[in-house]
């Protein structure tokens, strides 16, 4: 077993106890330098995983890998799509590679396969909308996020079962400082009637102000 606690090539455990920040930290520090493959010996220490595309962004030269085990982002470098025969990575898109643990999280070393049935294609993306001002009508209050999807730019809250949906646009949530919203993330948020039924008219996390949120 080697000193990353692994006993196989497939990933089991958590990826890092400091999880999307440490991530972020990497992507901002690492993905210019690609991927060194000399340095990575005789990929004795490869694991493994299988997830899906959180984002790409070809212009950035990378993305993030969700694991299918709940554990920290995984960063994918262009080098290593495009190394491996694929031109970009879609949101939704299942994969399964072979990762490398570098200074500040796991990356992607080798692409095994790709399925982009599941993917959306930016085709698919709903036209920009123009941001519409909503009162709010409640206090401020905690809800959930039922789901939300970068891309597309929107997503919903919930404040409990019997509740309406509370629909929150990306740019409502840059207009507060923040950047993504998780499934099953808690927040703060006051929201009145719109177009879509109830709007998100503020948000910010539930513990402090936004800055620590996922890339």
């Amino acid at each position: 077993m080697g000193s990353d606690g692994f006993d196989s090539k497939r990933l089991g455990g958590q990826l890092g106890s400091t999880g999307r920040t440490r991530s972020e930290a990497f992507a901002a520090t690492d993905t210019r330098a690609g991927v060194d493959i000399a340095g990575l010996g005789d990929g004795t220490n490869l694991v493994e995983i299988s997830g899906a595309i959180k984002w790409f962004d070809a212009s950035k030269g990378y993305g993030f890998i969700v694991p299918d085990n709940g554990a920290a982002d995984v960063l994918l470098h262009v080098t290593v799509l495009r190394r491996d025969g694929y031109q970009t990575a879609y949101e939704g898109a299942r994969i399964v590679c072979e990762c490398v643990q570098r200074a500040k999280g796991y990356q992607a070393f080798r692409v095994v396969s790709m399925d982009e049935s599941t993917a959306i294609h930016p085709a698919q993306m709903l036209p920009p909308r123009t941001h519409v001002s909503v009162t709010p009508t409640s206090g401020l209050e905690r809800a959930q996020v039922k789901w939300f999807n970068r891309l597309r730019g929107f997503g919903f809250l919930t404040c409990g079962e019997g509740t309406p949906d509370i629909f929150v646009h990306m740019e409502t949530l840059r207009r507060f400082g923040m950047t993504e919203l998780r499934p099953g993330q808690y927040v703060l948020v006051r929201f009145g009637p719109g177009s879509k039924g109830m709007m998100a008219a503020e948000i910010q996390p539930e513990n402090g102000p936004p800055g620590l949120l996922s890339h």
